[in-house]
């Protein structure tokens, strides 16, 4: 169920709030005797509007807020020219001071909107989105950022048309920025070349684990003991696609949704293999499990910035439940599905980066 914001967290509240406050001071001091200093109220407008509202709102509030000290110094009797001077002169210096408060806000939000938009080129360019078929799949990659930070994330999927059927990941690298960044650029080379070139896909994963580890080892900027990335692997046959076969590296599973609207959880066995990076802490062969994948069939991968997305609650997001008894068309229509459930759950406040891939065995296939 999506829970709405607060009232008092609309744009429109932030816009009339302060108007409200040089009201409620001109009321004010119709109603309180004249030593009662009401400058709190007028000060507080163009200070409120400053940081939310635009340049020509913050100093029309500021000249309203000093108008009305002014009036209300020229009602009272007998009129004292120095109070007056005093009192106009303090919010006339706030409100300038507010404009000058709204002109910083705005830079710095100028900053981070361009960091932003640098950050999500760099990510598109190092995790391009896949073609729309492979093989006798339909794909669907969709990323979004979250609100919260400027800094590239560690989220990254990839699909191949291999000899050995259609080969994909999603995966989540720890942490952010120019470590995640070349980290995920190494995890997706390895993939690359092994996805081409390995008959298994037990082999795909080791490539990639060898590759992050000796990478590591000579680049100061990978961390030596904390660093691991989460991946799920997949492999569908091309002959025909009716089976996945997948490898679960501590990621959130994937989640199948068949044609009747039945979904589940793809869980790893018990005995499933570490992050990568981690591997030589608890070395063991990975196993792929397998299971049917018939016309109709989407699978979905993701990121754990779905499966720990939270409500005002502090409930988590549950994809099985969200699409359970949905049907799409195509695999694209269901991750904008998603992605607009997840922001509705949580209430428009994204806590991390999404990334998620799709694929769907057509019916007509």
């Amino acid at each position: 169920m999506h829970i709405r914001a607060p009232w008092w967290a609309g744009g429109l509240f932030y816009a009339v709030l302060p108007a409200v406050l040089v009201a409620l001071g001109l009321v004010l001091d119709l109603v309180t005797p004249p030593h009662f200093t009401l400058t709190p109220f007028y000060v507080a407008a163009p200070l409120l509007a400053a940081p939310v509202l635009s340049l020509t709102v913050t100093a029309a509030y500021g000249l309203l807020a000093t108008a009305a000290v002014a009036v209300e110094m020229v009602w009272q009797s007998p009129f004292q020219w120095s109070e007056a001077g005093v009192k106009t002169g303090t919010v006339a210096t706030i409100s300038l001071l507010a404009v000058a408060i709204n002109r910083i806000v705005a830079a710095r939000d100028q900053r981070v909107a361009s960091a932003r938009r640098i950050a999500e080129a760099v990510q598109r360019a190092v995790v391009p989105d896949p073609p729309e078929r492979a093989g006798a799949l339909r794909v669907a990659a969709r990323y979004q950022a979250a609100q919260r930070h400027a800094m590239i994330g560690g989220d990254l999927y990839a699909v191949r048309e291999t000899p050995h059927g259609v080969r994909m990941l999603v995966g989540d690298v720890r942490g952010k920025g120019l470590a995640a960044t070349e980290a995920v650029a190494v995890i997706l080379g390895a993939f690359r070349e092994a996805a081409e070139c390995e008959p298994e896909l037990a082999k795909v994963a080791a490539r990639m684990e060898n590759a992050l580890v000796r990478e590591r080892r000579t680049r100061t900027n990978l961390d030596p003991v904390e660093g691991f990335t989460t991946v799920v692997l997949v492999e569908v046959p091309d002959d025909p696609p009716t089976r996945v076969r997948f490898i679960n590296r501590g990621h959130p599973p994937p989640v199948l949704l068949g044609p009747d609207g039945d979904a589940r959880y793809l869980e790893a066995s018990k005995d499933t293999a570490l992050p990568l990076g981690l591997g030589d802490l608890l070395p063991r062969p990975d196993r792929p499990g397998t299971v049917p994948f018939p016309p109709g069939t989407h699978l979905v991968l993701y990121t754990d910035g779905v499966s720990e997305a939270r409500d005002t609650l502090g409930t988590f997001y549950d994809l099985v439940e969200r699409l359970r008894g949905r049907d799409f068309p195509r695999p694209a229509a269901l991750l904008d599905r998603v992605i607009e459930d997840v922001i509705a759950h949580t209430g428009d406040n994204l806590e991390d980066d999404m990334a998620l891939l799709a694929v769907q065995h057509p019916a007509d296939a």
